[in-house]
């Protein structure tokens, strides 16, 4: 069985994810590396397991001849901005992102700051076992978590925020610190929740993945962002507590870079999942959008393959490469607030969501969807009742027993019922 998932290897801690298995990851990482004592940077998030994960794949790079340099606590993007900014040979992540605490996760990214290929990845996994007898450093890398704050500050040094009171939820996670701090360097008023991280609680009733209960909190702010435990995602709410979810700020991004001459390119990355709405906004802006699977790597491939700078998807990964090749909830919130100029997000007009309906259904094997014809035949005849207003997207899930059923139509009713009766269908025919 394979390691690496989408997002690098991933698993409950102390039971899937030993410090053994950490260990042997960054033994075989530094080794696979081309660099005769790479330096390899390690952050983490808050979850408990992290200390204990990112001890082991420091002694697992300094056993492969690597130097570890150990960043403590910082968000995802943080890696990749400083990993570039030092000239690091490596970096890696010791999260599980939006999961619950008892998972965790270790992702590795090149010098360029992008995260390994799927062939890196294999090579890595290839030499799990392979010993050495040669011997490394380790170090704490102090003030990483400033020189990040640095980096933001420098990006966004024409934003003024003064006057704006925003509400930020940290998921307890690893943007507790840096992201009030940078949003009150920048001039705003803060109200920041989920700043109390205890190993524990990470994602736990708050973030991005629980939006709703950051609604019942706002009181007059005039925005709310809600990111996720490894801070590489972002969702928004406006003052009237309606959610701004990745496709709409992607919209907001990509109209303000196009006016400002600073979509490269002209085009934008998104993945199957993005609403149709963001679809038709970009054709009348006569921007171009590339579609790809669901999963931000895919989005960053397509753009370096292009040449273009800004892609991201619904759930609120939004990359922006002229920053970091990784997505970056804090700067995308900030990029958000740049592209509205000091008007209000509740009078955003970037683009019009279509209703969108998800239904996930459990089925025995979700390789045979691939020849269910009676499915397919359905999904054409809805299709074609869409053509030109709407779209119906039936796949596989990449790791769970599941058919995922989206349908986005003009009308709520319209949606639920097309969702229904291609779910029901794909129950029959596979359940």
């Amino acid at each position: 069985m394979a390691l690496f998932g989408t997002d690098g290897v991933r698993g409950v801690a102390g039971d899937f994810l030993t410090a053994d298995l950490a260990l042997k990851l960054g033994r075989a990482a530094t080794l696979a590396s081309p660099a005769e004592h790479p330096q390899v940077l390690i952050v983490r998030d808050t979850r408990e397991s992290g200390e204990m994960l990112g001890a082991a794949l420091a002694a697992g790079i300094a056993a492969g001849g690597g130097h570890a340099l150990l960043g403590g606590v910082l968000p995802t993007p943080g890696a990749s901005v400083l990993v570039r900014r030092y000239g690091f040979d490596m970096a890696v992540v010791v999260s599980a992102s939006h999961n619950p605490y008892r998972d965790n996760g270790i992702k590795f990214f090149g010098a360029e700051g992008m995260k390994v290929s799927d062939e890196q990845e294999a090579e890595i996994e290839r030499r799990l076992e392979e010993p050495s007898a040669r011997i490394g450093r380790l170090r704490e890398l102090h003030g990483a978590g400033n020189d990040y704050l640095r980096e933001l500050e420098l990006r966004f040094r024409e934003l003024d925020l003064r006057g704006l009171r925003v509400l930020l939820d940290c998921a307890n996670g690893a943007t507790h610190r840096v992201a009030p701090e940078i949003f009150r360097r920048l001039g705003a008023d803060v109200d920041a929740i989920a700043v109390e991280p205890d190993g524990r609680n990470i994602n736990e009733g708050v973030g991005s993945t629980n939006i709703d209960a950051l609604r019942e909190l706002l009181d007059g702010q005039d925005v709310a962002f809600a990111f996720d435990g490894d801070g590489d995602r972002v969702l928004a709410l406006d003052r009237a507590g309606q959610v701004v979810d990745g496709d709409e700020l992607m919209a907001l991004a990509a109209l303000h870079l196009r006016a400002g001459g600073r979509l490269a390119g002209d085009g934008v990355a998104v993945t199957v999942m993005t609403n149709y709405g963001f679809h038709r906004a970009m054709e009348e802006a006569g921007i171009e959008v590339a579609t790809t699977e669901v999963g931000d790597r895919y989005v960053l491939a397509e753009l370096v393959r292009r040449g273009w700078t800004l892609g991201g998807e619904q759930s609120g990964h939004i990359i922006d490469t002229g920053f970091v090749p990784s997505g970056d909830g804090i700067a995308a919130a900030l990029l958000a607030l740049e592209a509205l100029g000091g008007a209000d997000l509740s009078e955003r007009h970037a683009m019009d969501k279509l209703p969108q309906r998800l239904v996930n259904v459990k089925v025995r094997d979700r390789t045979a969807l691939d020849g269910a014809e009676t499915v397919w035949a359905a999904v054409e005849r809805a299709s074609e009742s869409l053509s030109g207003r709407g779209r119906v997207l039936v796949r596989p899930s990449g790791t769970e027993p599941l058919v995922r059923v989206m349908v986005e139509a003009p009308g709520e009713e319209e949606c639920e019922e097309i969702a229904s009766r291609l779910a029901n269908l794909v129950q029959t025919e596979l359940g």
